[in-house]
This record gives C-alpha cells, sequence and structure tokens, in this order.
C-alpha cells in the first residue's frame, strides 16, 4: 500500500469515527436582548447573560446554548442586583419574607443590625423565637425569605444587655460580658459592630468603651459601622470620633446615612467630605452610604435631651411628668446650642417635623395615631395643646413608641454626597408592604423608593451621576466594603442577583403624604438564580440566603 492510499484510508476511517460535537449548554436562564452595566463602572455593552444552578455562567455579546427560560430585556439594563447598606429590615422579614417594598426596588441584599440589633438577647418570646444570631439566622432559613441578609451586632444592644438602661460606667466585669457577646456574634458569623450614637443607651458609650470593644470586630477582620453621634452643628467631632475608632482599633469605618443636618449648616457637606478624605489619605479605609433625601426619620425621643431617658421609657416618664423637670427638658430644647444632637433644633420648628408612626403596633388602637401624617404644629394645634405639652404628653401616653420624619436636609449636600466614590446606597428604611400587616402608619418614602429615586431623578433628571456610577453605588462598591467576593457585579462564577430595569422611566412614587407606592421601571429581579419579581409581579418565590462574614 503505497503512502497516498494509507493516508486516504486513514482519512476515512478518521470520519467515519468521528464523535459528534459536544451539545450546547443547557441554562436555567438566559437574558437576551440586554444593556449590561456589571457593576465596577465600566460603560454599558449590549449582551446576554447565562444562569445556571443558582450562579452567572456566562457573560458576554451573545452567548450561545438552550436555556430552561429566556427572558428578553427588550434593550432595558440588566444589572448586578441592589445591595442596600443600610436596612432596618430585621422584624419586617420575620412578619413577611417577600420583602415586597425592596425586591420592588432591585434589592437582592439587606444589611440589616443598627444598634439595637435584633440579637443578642436575653430570652425568646413566641414573635421573636432566639436568643442569639445563630437563632435569628436559622429561624429565617426555616421561614424562607425573598432577599438575603446579612448583620452586625449593635453595640446598643450589647451595652443594654450587659449593662442596663442606665447612663453609668461599665465595670470591667461588664466590659468583658460585653466582650465576650461581640466575639460569640462574630462566630455566628455577623460582619462588625454598630452603633447608634444618638440612642441611649449607646449615647451613653464613651469613646474609649466603643473603641475596646469594637476591637474585639478588628481583630477578626470586622467593620466599624455608625450611625454617627453628631451630623449638626457638631457634625465635625461626630465624623471625627468615628474615624478615631477606626484608627484606634485598626479596622475599616463605614458611616450610615452621611448627611449635614439643620439649616444652619447647609453647605458643609464639602467639610465631611474633606474630614473622609484626609482620613482616606491616612490610610483609614472610611466609606458610607446615603438615602437621596431632604429628609430623615427617626423617633421623636430625639427632640429631647438624652439625659432624660436614662433608665428606659418609664423613667422617661416620670421626668416628663414632673412641672419642674418637664420645664428644664423644654428650657434644654429650645438652646440654640446644645451640647447634644437636638433633632428638634435641627428641624428650628415644629412645622419641620412630621408624625410617621404612633405605637408599637398596626393593630394598637391608641387614639393619638389620628395624628400619624401631620406636622406637629398642626397636630397640636388639633389637640388644643402647646406643641411642646403635645409632644410630652404624646411621649408619656406611648412611651416613647413615636417615629417621626424631620425636613432638615439641603438637596445640595445630598447631591455633593453622592458624587463622592466611597459613597453607596442604603434605604435607612423597612422591607414593608403596601398591604397587610406592613402596612402602618405614615412612614417616610425612603421605604419604598430609595434605589428608583437615585435611577430616576439623580441620574436621569439632574444628571448628578451617571447611570453606570450609581448602579456601581449600589452594587460592586457596597459588595467591596463588606468583602463579599462572590456578589456585587456581573461575573461568571458569581451569584445570579440580577435585576432588569428601564432607565428611561424607573422611578419612585412614593412620598412624604403617601408613602405605600411602589416604584415604576423595574420590572425583573432574580435572586440566586430564581426569579423572585417576573414583569413586575412577585412570584412569592424564596430563594434568598443568610451572608456570614467570610
Amino acid at each position: 500500500m503505497n503512502r497516498r492510499v494509507a493516508t486516504l484510508l486513514l482519512a476515512s476511517f478518521g470520519a467515519g469515527c468521528s464523535t459528534p460535537p459536544p451539545p450546547a449548554p443547557a441554562y436555567d436562564l438566559l437574558i437576551t436582548n440586554a444593556s449590561l452595566i456589571d457593576g465596577t463602572g465600566a460603560s454599558a455593552r449590549a449582551g446576554q447573560l447565562a444562569i445556571k444552578d443558582g450562579r452567572i455562567v456566562a457573560v458576554d455579546t451573545a452567548v450561545p446554548g438552550t436555556a430552561t427560560r429566556v427572558i428578553d430585556a427588550k434593550g432595558r439594563t440588566v444589572a448586578p442586583g441592589f445591595i442596600d447598606m443600610h436596612s432596618h429590615s430585621d422584624m419586617p422579614l420575620v412578619t413577611d419574607g417577600r420583602a415586597h417594598s425592596k425586591i420592588r426596588q432591585g434589592v437582592t441584599t439587606e444589611v440589616i443590625g443598627e444598634s439595637g440589633s435584633i440579637a443578642p438577647r436575653d430570652a425568646a418570646s413566641p414573635s421573636q423565637p432566639w436568643t442569639d444570631f445563630a437563632g435569628y439566622f436559622s429561624h429565617l432559613k426555616t421561614q424562607g425569605i425573598s432577599v438575603n441578609v446579612l448583620s452586625y451586632i449593635g453595640l446598643g444592644q450589647v451595652r443594654e444587655l450587659a449593662v442596663g438602661t442606665a447612663d453609668v460606667t461599665p465595670t470591667p466585669a461588664q466590659v468583658e460580658t460585653m466582650k465576650t457577646l461581640i466575639s460569640t456574634a462574630l462566630d455566628q458569623g455577623v460582619f462588625g459592630v454598630s452603633t447608634g450614637l444618638i440612642y441611649p443607651p449607646n449615647a451613653y458609650q464613651s469613646l474609649d468603651e466603643l473603641t475596646t470593644l469594637s476591637a474585639v470586630a478588628a481583630a477578626r477582620g470586622g467593620l466599624y459601622a455608625s450611625h454617627l453621634r453628631y451630623d449638626g452643628a457638631k457634625l465635625r467631632e461626630g465624623i471625627e470620633e468615628a474615624i478615631a475608632i477606626g484608627e484606634r482599633a485598626g479596622m475599616p469605618v463605614h458611616v450610615f446615612h452621611i448627611k449635614v443636618t439643620g439649616q444652619a449648616n447647609r453647605g458643609r457637606m464639602r467639610e465631611v467630605v474633606s474630614l473622609v478624605e484626609a482620613a482616606r489619605a491616612r490610610g483609614v479605609r472610611v466609606t458610607a452610604d446615603q438615602y437621596p433625601y431632604i429628609a430623615s426619620s427617626t423617633s421623636l425621643t430625639a427632640t429631647i435631651p438624652q439625659w432624660a431617658e436614662d433608665g428606659g421609657p418609664d423613667k422617661m416618664a416620670e421626668r416628663l411628668r414632673n412641672p419642674q423637670l418637664r420645664a428644664r427638658i423644654r428650657r434644654e430644647m429650645e438652646d440654640r446650642n446644645p451640647d447634644w444632637e437636638s433633632r428638634y433644633q435641627s428641624a428650628g420648628s415644629w412645622d419641620n417635623i412630621q408624625l410617621a408612626s404612633i405605637g408599637r403596633g398596626r393593630d394598637e388602637a391608641s387614639p393619638n395615631r389620628q395624628y400619624e401624617g401631620l406636622r406637629i404644629a398642626e397636630a397640636a394645634r388639633r389637640a388644643g395643646k402647646d406643641p411642646f405639652d403635645f409632644v410630652f404628653d404624646l411621649l408619656i401616653e406611648e412611651r416613647g413608641a413615636v417615629g417621626c420624619v424631620y425636613f432638615i436636609i439641603d438637596e445640595t449636600d445630598v447631591e455633593l454626597a453622592m458624587q463622592q466614590p466611597w459613597v453607596a446606597i442604603g434605604s435607612d428604611g423597612s422591607a414593608l408592604s403596601i398591604e397587610g400587616p406592613l402596612r402602618s402608619g405614615v412612614p417616610h418614602p425612603r421605604n419604598f423608593g430609595t434605589f428608583p429615586r437615585v435611577l430616576g431623578r439623580y441620574v436621569r433628571e439632574r444628571g448628578v451621576i451617571s447611570l453606570e456610577e450609581a448602579v456601581r453605588k449600589m452594587t460592586s462598591l457596597p459588595a467591596g466594603i463588606l468583602g463579599l467576593t462572590d456578589r456585587g457585579s456581573l461575573t461568571p462564577g458569581r451569584w445570579a442577583d440580577v435585576v432588569i430595569f428601564d432607565p428611561a422611566t424607573v422611578g419612585d412614587r412614593a412620598d412624604f403624604d403617601n408613602p405605600f407606592q411602589y416604584p415604576v421601571g423595574i420590572d425583573t429581579v432574580i435572586v440566586n438564580g430564581a426569579v423572585v419579581l417576573d414583569e413586575g409581579t412577585h412570584t412569592g418565590t424564596r430563594p434568598g440566603q443568610v451572608l456570614r462574614r467570610p
């Protein structure tokens, strides 16, 4: 057999025995006709995204293969799921794990646990059948949730459990108890420690105490996250205290809802930015989050001096019933140069404070609930009382359980903060619903509108930041702050938390008079590869995971 014949025979044999090419990969989901914004800040690009077994497996101009379901994005934006850096959904997720008002904003991960965190607790109860984070996380897993969730341990909660509600210096034994509580929570997966330094008993903790306790988390790679002690006239001291804790303990610092409050302080966001930039230049990793509104929201107790709250609600009520102490409290509230963070002075008038929630539950039959949604000046007029007396009586009758909205922030400061590359987005709100047990009072619209408001008002309408930068602030930036290496960008191998929205129509509808309105323009939300919001309809699926510190 000559060489030519042998070659032909071999070629013929090879052709006859060749194996067919492997079948094209089969995906669970394939998103086509997408404008992909990957979360890194890179420009949008046309392409497709494939998901299998809960993770992103391919992102390209064209992804070959078949899928169980194909979603045609029709040119809409496909981005990583949004991470809410500051949420109060601790108990709302227990009430209703579907997390309607967050899912419909494109939020796929919630960060909870400010100051008075959900755990640890000294005893379980029928509504809260856990005493530690392990129990809480297990409860969520058993019940099922539509969003992912992670938590800090609040130093206010730790202080109350170990020391109580009084303004006292803790004993060495009590300090050790607090350190043990923190260490245990870290073992159970929390991401660090948090503070709310305008809220007793957290407000009673000194810089030294806060540093000592935070160092426990620092040694384990945890964060220090803080609602600052001051964001008004003494805002410089508030920022400097947070930075000092980070420097002394050797840990990253994250500032909740960075803002400047009070008419007299408008424009001072530049000062805040300078302080943070200087710390970052020194090597302190300082970041922040913000909500895009000119009003904040917290308890009505934030209008009275902190000493009046010493010992808890019953002691506060006793002081407010005492004519001499009541008069002293009023004098200190009217002091234009207080040595504490006075939300009344920040507001400047009872006309700038709106009653949001009165009482401790939706079904509570308090007659004072008639005032929800009114400015305090108007509510006092209807009650036939001086506004201060109205406030004091309300705090007595409701044992301090009164929430308010405070119109105390300037738009230019909001926009300047938003332009800083180290500021992420956080709602400071809860996962609520337009119906059922999570519809109560007249809460801040940030519960329903934070993320679409950034995309609609501040990106499309005002051009404060680009669409790509806004998405980065909602995705890879918070993931990087938290150390989440498997979420926050459209990258193969990462968990498939994905949102599809129309940048031409996305926007918030919730306002201060009618906050119970879902946003528009966010159509589809995927959590861990499962479609939770399907063209505007909540599927009821609960694929959310409890995320533990790496």
